[in-house]
């Protein structure tokens, strides 16, 4: 297992090198002073120094070290590399884990420069759930096209992973209809998980990448220059995301979006997406929870709010 996780510090490889394989953990918390913390599938775990699950007691603490170790492995010895995306608060490393920072902010007119004297991380390990989408295709597809689909989640249940897995489909070809000219705008380096420009994620062969681009701007980049047939975007939310897809509705591109929201009632009350409510533009709308384990289908409507 040590060898996934080859950007941590030697105790930390150590410690979780001491779980059991086939063991999934989707993130690593890394607080200077605080227990080392494990999100697993299973839960959340507090290891001790070797490697076994125990109360908060006999937990390991992380210390600056181990932060400070860790950073500088994961950014190959070379941060300045990497100072784009540290001042956003993340670095993305090789196979598409993404690394959140928080210390000291430093700003210069008016805008965050760096993130320094680094004291906690989140690690998101990537997770690629090959046929997740499976079970939604079948709506999403209409005859050699697509309709345009919106999913509605609360933070932490899939949506992005079934984003993902989407995107794969829609560019590789899928139940007979042929791959087409999808583009990604990746606000947060999430769905593709780029390291340099490069996707981590295996997110098809006909796909193009703006990553880390604000997605209202990106969105315009694309139909401009890539020529897509589908665009698909992480966490819409503004009302300058809400106009540069009526942009695309008009331009003849499809959507494939995803929001935070518990319901489809709080989606639809959501006055900065108030175009989008109003001219009923999703044709799909795929609600998703945690209610059966991460990644659990609710239930798809139309654009009337009918669940089909």
């Amino acid at each position: 297992m040590v060898g996934k996780y080859e950007y941590l510090s030697d105790e930390l490889q150590s410690i979780i090198g001491h779980l059991r394989d086939g063991l999934t953990i989707n993130e690593i918390r890394l607080r200077v002073g605080k227990p080392l913390l494990i999100k697993t599938d299973e839960g959340e775990l507090m290891l001790s120094k070797d490697g076994r699950p125990v109360d908060i007691n006999r937990a390991y603490i992380v210390t600056l070290k181990d932060v400070r170790d860790t950073l500088e492995i994961a950014g190959n010895y070379s941060l300045y590399a990497y100072e784009d995306e540290i001042k956003n608060g993340y670095i993305t490393v090789k196979g598409g884990n993404r690394i959140g920072l928080c210390g000291k902010v430093v700003i210069e007119n008016g805008q965050v420069k760096n993130i320094r004297n680094i004291s906690s991380m989140n690690i998101r390990i990537a997770g690629e759930k090959f046929g997740c989408a499976n079970k939604v295709m079948p709506y999403i597809l209409y005859k050699n096209s697509i309709r345009h689909t919106l999913i509605v989640s609360p933070p932490g249940c899939g949506k992005t992973t079934l984003l993902r897995d989407i995107v794969r489909n829609l560019s590789n070809g899928y139940a007979g209809v042929p791959g087409m000219n999808v583009g990604v705008v990746d606000e947060r380096s999430e769905i593709a998980a780029c390291n340099f420009g490069i996707p981590q994620n295996d997110i098809g062969i006909r796909t193009d990448v703006l990553d880390g681009c604000p997605k209202s701007t990106g969105m315009m980049m694309l139909i401009r220059s890539m020529a897509p047939k589908v665009i698909a975007v992480d966490e819409i939310g503004s009302a300058a995301d809400a106009k540069a897809i009526m942009y695309i509705l008009n331009s003849g591109c499809k959507i494939i979006a995803t929001i935070h929201a518990y319901s489809l009632e709080e989606y639809m009350e959501k006055r900065e997406l108030e175009k989008l409510v109003e001219n009923k533009v999703f044709e799909r709308i795929i609600l998703m929870s945690d209610r059966k384990g991460v990644g659990t289908i609710e239930a798809v409507y139309d654009r009337e709010g009918h669940v089909l």
